[in-house]
């Protein structure tokens, strides 16, 4: 089925690249980078509520993340707790549902808490449903997935010749959320990077080479924009 051309995507999806870069141009250290990052995001979410969009994604923090400095991965969960925090404190103000993708298990206690009481506060609203991809990888979240199946099969509650693409997706942590139709990665790179692997084999993507802290409503309307002049069809020309 083809897509009209002024049709907005319900789902977009937004890998958050280049804070790392974007405070080295700059001599500042990389917190700093996630510090301006988190402001684009702040930016963006609220754009997309006023935009209609019903759903974005956004890769917070991979489970590929875990490799870097011990300081800067401390510095992202103080920010990620101190986003939640005003999240919590404001929810009234601007109703955003949240929802968590990936493994929150590895999270500090006070920062799973967070996560659970900002799902559980928000769960209320429909204006827009942010979902933070944290300690997320694509891979991790298919093996997660199908652990849980083999489990529910083993206990007797499913059956192997149960399993097709319609009853796997309610395995995944994105169960009953559309996938995305439109994935934006800025920062220059042309990859996924492990990035909801499940999901998007029908999005289409827009890359860009602006920064994620550069990144602002007039890089996502430009994104719009181009998947907009896409013809989208499914199953066959």
């Amino acid at each position: 089925m083809a897509q009209t051309e002024n049709n907005m995507p319900r789902h977009i999806a937004i890998i958050m690249d280049g804070n790392g870069r974007w405070a080295k141009k700059r001599g500042l250290p990389r917190t700093a980078g996630h510090s301006a990052g988190g402001e684009a995001f702040r930016n963006i979410a609220n754009y997309c509520r006023t935009l209609g969009v019903e759903y974005l994604t956004v890769y917070a923090f991979s489970t590929e993340n875990w490799k870097r400095s011990e300081e800067e991965v401390s510095g992202i969960m103080k920010l990620l707790g101190k986003y939640l925090e005003e999240a919590l404190r404001d929810m009234e103000k601007n109703h955003v549902r949240f929802r968590f993708f990936g493994d929150l298990s590895r999270l500090s206690p006070q920062l799973q808490k967070l996560c659970l009481d900002a799902q559980s506060r928000s769960s209320q609203y429909d204006e827009v449903q942010v979902n933070f991809c944290l300690n997320y990888g694509g891979r991790d979240e298919i093996i997660r997935g199908i652990r849980q199946f083999a489990q529910d099969v083993a206990a007797g509650k499913k059956s192997p010749n149960d399993l097709n693409e319609e009853e796997f997706s309610r395995y995944l942590d994105s169960a009953g959320v559309p996938d995305p139709e439109l994935v934006i990665r800025p920062s220059g790179e042309r990859r996924i990077s492990n990035f909801l692997t499940w999901q998007t084999v029908y999005s289409e993507f827009v890359f860009m080479d602006v920064l994620w802290p550069d990144f602002g409503p007039e890089h996502l309307d430009a994104a719009i924009a181009e998947y907009q002049k896409r013809n989208r069809r499914f199953g066959g020309a």
